[in-house]
């Protein structure tokens, strides 16, 4: 069936499309108009960067809360007993009440806007008797007295950390990678940012839209020639403030489409008909594929037309995504895939990839984790946790097997494997290394800030290690130099 030439143009859906994107012909964007009469363009609202605390009202877990407080990073505790929770913890910090070996508890909730996890968990140990009745000289290493293990150690220590890594949201896994859209769990304003963009603003016919699914978005519509028309596209309002993505290489598309080649535009200029930079690719009818688009490889364009004297792309200020199907490659060439009629492309997520890989789980374990049952060992020289480890219900040998877990997790982590903690002041020099061999004390305070410090150190990714204290050495502030000192596992 040849397609009609000629069709009859809505009027009404041009001004729709006009009203949407806030646009007046030859004038382009009016949002300096809303500005000056005061009802300036929605912002953007950013998420929130939250660190979630597991364990929060342990003795490194409480101190960590109150150092990323006072550094104002938004903080949620997991704790087992909000009431307990609010008097050591205050009433200014989000908890939420959940229990590792319960995994029905750790809804999503417990992760909503997380980019980061300090887990200070662990089994209970208290003395068997004679200590005071808040055991300080127990906790502080004054006296030793015979210890016993409240909880179980396999459910704490194993199974407690494979149900929270089984919960973690794959945005923690994704290393080097920011999240744009994950359309298979948009956000409430999606429908408020990405609009239908059709030649009909240049008095053709077609018509598209993005439709949200059980799976994710969904462009699709009719693409139609007539009047001299032959493109579709979703296109997003300008972000407000804009993107900033200077950090990353690139934008990666998880998409299912039909075999058509489509487009993805890109603008770091807020006007509204102004320089856009594209890429090409193609789709496999029906099947998931993953599109990388490097930044170096976008090309700039206007009207259909390449800029041989383009500017570079700004990753630093992007403005605005588009997705296109056009009959038109770049400068009159044809879209050897184009078809006028039904088409569809499903779109899972849209994320910048590339960037800097951070840890983004910090678990607090313990020294001495290797060592039972180690050939040679002198228990005699070991730590009490050592020498005492089968009558603590194998406590350490369940914290291996919970590091375990985390380091085939996938997702970024740091393991720090501290001597034994005291209740000393911090600001001592600390003393890092693997093998698992190094024996000490270490201040909770010195524990809780470098559990802080893992999370912006790139150096610090996908290692574990052992630390202890240099008692007579103030603290280095080179946080660079000391995790410097380590090699990835």
């Amino acid at each position: 069936m040849t397609e009609p030439q000629k069709g009859q143009w809505d009027g009404g859906r041009f001004l729709k499309t006009l009203a949407y994107f806030k646009v007046i012909p030859f004038i382009g964007n009016i949002n300096w108009i809303q500005n000056l009469l005061g009802g300036g363009a929605k912002k953007r609202q950013e998420k929130p960067n939250i660190i979630l605390v597991v364990g929060a009202t342990g003795g490194v877990g409480k101190r960590v809360v109150q150092r990323l407080q006072q550094q104002g990073i938004k903080v949620r505790c997991l704790v087992r007993d909000a009431k307990r929770g609010r008097t050591i913890l205050g009433n200014s910090v989000e908890l939420i009440e959940a229990d590792l070996t319960l995994p029905e508890t750790l809804t999503p909730a417990v992760f909503q806007d997380i980019n980061g996890i300090i887990c200070c968990s662990g089994t209970k140990v208290q003395p068997v008797e004679g200590d005071t009745p808040n055991r300080e000289k127990y906790y502080q290493g004054i006296k030793f007295y015979m210890p016993e293990v409240v909880d179980v150690p396999e459910l704490v220590e194993y199974k407690g950390i494979q149900n929270l890594i089984n919960a973690v949201p794959r945005t923690l896994r994704n290393a080097g990678d920011k999240i744009l859209f994950d359309f298979t769990q948009p956000a409430e304003d999606v429908k408020e940012i990405w609009g239908a963009l059709d030649d009909i603003v240049m008095g053709g016919i077609s018509e598209s839209s993005l439709k949200l699914t059980p799976d994710g978005a969904l462009f699709t519509g009719y693409v139609s020639t007539a009047n001299s028309g032959g493109f579709v596209s979703v296109r997003t309002r300008n972000f407000e403030p804009p993107l900033n993505l200077y950090d990353y290489q690139g934008i990666e598309l998880r998409v299912k489409g039909d075999g058509k080649r489509y487009k993805f535009i890109i603008r770091c200029n807020e006007g509204w008909d102004s320089v856009g930079y594209c890429y090409s690719f193609d789709t496999v009818y029906n099947i998931p594929i993953t599109i990388r688009i490097p930044f170096d490889k976008l090309i700039p364009v206007f009207r259909a037309k390449t800029l041989n004297e383009g500017k570079p792309f700004n990753a630093s200020q992007v403005f605005s995504l588009q997705l296109m199907l056009s009959k038109f490659e770049y400068d009159g060439a044809l879209n050897p895939k184009f078809e006028p009629g039904l088409f569809q492309l499903e779109i899972e997520s849209i994320k910048a990839y590339g960037g800097t890989v951070l840890p983004r789980f910090v678990q607090v374990s313990s020294a001495g984790v290797t060592r039972p049952g180690k050939p040679g060992l002198n228990l005699e020289e070991e730590p009490p946790a050592v020498r005492l480890n089968e009558q603590l219900g194998g406590i350490l040998t369940w914290k291996l097997r919970g590091e375990e877990v985390i380091r085939s997790s996938g997702i970024p982590y740091t393991i720090i494997r501290p001597c034994a903690l005291t209740e000393q002041p911090g600001g001592s020099a600390l003393i890092v290394d693997k093998g698992d061999t190094i024996k000490g004390q270490v201040s909770r305070e010195d524990i809780a800030e470098l559990c802080i410090q893992a999370l912006t150190q790139p150096k610090a990714c996908n290692t574990t290690f052992e630390v202890k204290a240099e008692l007579d050495s103030p603290a280095s502030k080179n946080w660079d130099e000391l995790f410097s000192q380590l090699k990835s596992d």
